[in-house]
């Protein structure tokens, strides 16, 4: 991503290592993703030993993050549709 006068610093900052479209949403996906597995499933099925093993994060700390980051870089995403291009 190129960096004009009119784009703001959250918006560089978001995508400043991004060259397409196409790696932006590969960006965003992902983190929604991520953010998805960052819930404390081990909270909610006590009783499964498989779900212990596959979903290691037992707080809520990792989902506060992630969440925040995965609305920046769909805020950031829509900045550059409504006002610019890559």
């Amino acid at each position: 991503m190129k960096k004009t006068d009119s784009t703001p610093l959250w918006v560089f900052l978001a995508f400043s290592s991004i060259e397409t479209r196409k790696g932006a949403l590969i960006l965003l996906w992902s983190s929604l993703a991520f953010s998805f597995y960052c819930i404390p499933w081990v909270m909610y099925f006590n009783g499964d030993g498989w779900v212990s093993k596959l979903f290691l994060i037992d707080d809520w700390s990792w989902f506060a993050m992630m969440l925040p980051m995965a609305v920046w870089y769909w805020l950031s995403l829509r900045w550059i549709d409504k006002n610019s291009n890559w």
